[in-house]
């Protein structure tokens, strides 16, 4: 009996491994959501959702322009600037730089580039 009750343990350990391993695989990643349309860069530097986006669209979304504000106070600092002046250059930076096909914001719209 204990050892039916341990491979269970095991079986059910296991499982919850392998579910966790997918999630990650099959979590959306930056470049398949600006392929599909789904974010495009804004002249804030920051990603922004295109159409109406799902909470994975969101969390990718947060997670990204919450690294990219850390990395930009950082070089505002390192160059005595302000956040807002790296903001603005990262976000044509990253306009200009973006593929083809992939959404940009000019003029307050959203543009196939």
């Amino acid at each position: 009996m204990k050892n039916i009750v341990s491979v269970k343990k095991i079986t059910v350990l296991f499982t919850i491994g392998l579910l966790l391993v997918a999630q990650h695989a099959f979590a959306l990643d930056l470049q398949t959501a600006k392929q599909k349309g789904l974010v495009g860069e804004s002249p804030s530097g920051y990603l922004e959702a295109v159409t109406s986006p799902s909470a994975e669209t969101n969390a990718l979304i947060k997670s990204v322009n919450d690294q990219r504000r850390q990395k930009y106070q950082e070089i505002a600092t390192r160059n005595k600037t302000s956040l807002q002046a790296v903001e603005q250059l990262a976000g044509k930076k990253a306009i200009e730089k973006s593929n083809p096909g992939s959404y940009v914001k000019l003029n307050g719209s959203w543009q196939k580039k």
